[in-house]
């Protein structure tokens, strides 16, 4: 694989740009639907890549290297000489559905589709193309530079090929990945976030103040960061989106998401990308 296509200029989006360009030095096209969304991936970039500029990682020839091997389109149709695409757009399924179906247009042949989603099935994704055996999960974790963990996803239909190119790729960029099964929330978030949404339930039955339940996970779990600081990172809206999806799929009332967080959401209150959550920003 030469050239990596990503769709959607996101914080997800431009993690994984970056680490294509700079870890696995391949040539990305980065799409999104308009010109500013991609100027703002393009500048979260830069901003990564500078901080590794000023840890000595990286030197400041290689940022414009790694720079020069990102170009922008808001037209799928650069993506034609792609290996691969990854989607990461926002999670919602008519939104993920319409660009696989965009993107099978105009692929070639052999190129591989990989989702980035963290809660939808797929082989229910990979079933509105008619090359499900080119379409994978491979859910990645914000930040993505930065965080060593590749879920890799089989559909019903995903050949061993498709897996094994994407494996591969992942190895090549310095990831861990790591085959699991198509069931909702994968692995990590059926794990992590419904903790994050009983920690949110001591909250609201008073149990704790959120400095406390947060301390209480550090420092007698181990745990690098609390679970609500933990939730205001990864957005209280995309918590709340994985605990109903979690709950619809598998049935089990043990997933039904707290109250409060659905209030906190419709309140406005995402986590660090509103300034305000569980803490402030």
């Amino acid at each position: 694989m030469k050239t990596i296509g990503v769709v959607g200029a996101g914080v997800m989006g431009a993690g994984i740009a970056q680490t294509a360009a700079h870890q696995g030095e391949f040539r990305v096209k980065l799409c999104d639907i308009e010109d500013r969304f991609l100027e703002r991936g393009l500048q979260t970039i830069r901003k990564g890549l500078g901080r590794l500029v000023e840890k000595e990682v990286l030197s400041p020839a290689g940022l414009e290297g790694v720079m020069a091997r990102i170009s922008t389109s808001t037209d799928l149709a650069v993506l034609k000489d792609a290996d691969l695409i990854i989607e990461a757009v926002s999670e919602n399924f008519e939104i993920k559905k319409e660009i696989l179906q965009n993107l099978e247009k105009v692929v070639n042949e052999d190129a591989v589709l990989a989702s980035n989603t963290s809660t939808f099935p797929i082989t229910q994704l990979a079933g509105c193309t008619t090359i499900p055996d080119r379409v994978v999960g491979m859910h990645w974790f914000n930040p993505a530079p930065v965080m060593q963990l590749v879920e890799v996803i089989r559909g019903l239909k995903t050949s061993d090929s498709t897996v094994e190119k994407v494996r591969d790729l992942a190895q090549t960029m310095g990831k861990s990945p790591i085959e699991v099964g198509d069931s909702a929330g994968f692995v990590v978030n059926r794990v992590q976030v419904p903790m994050v949404n009983e920690a949110v339930y001591l909250l609201s039955e008073g149990v704790a103040s959120a400095e406390a339940i947060d301390e209480a996970l550090k420092l007698g779990a181990a745990h690098p960061m609390g679970p609500l600081a933990l939730a205001d990172l990864i957005g209280l809206d995309v918590c709340l989106h994985i605990m109903e999806t979690l709950h619809q799929d598998l049935g089990d009332d043990k997933y039904r998401p707290c109250p409060l967080l659905r209030r906190y959401v419709q309140a406005g209150k995402l986590g660090r990308k509103s300034k305000q959550g569980f803490f402030s920003y």
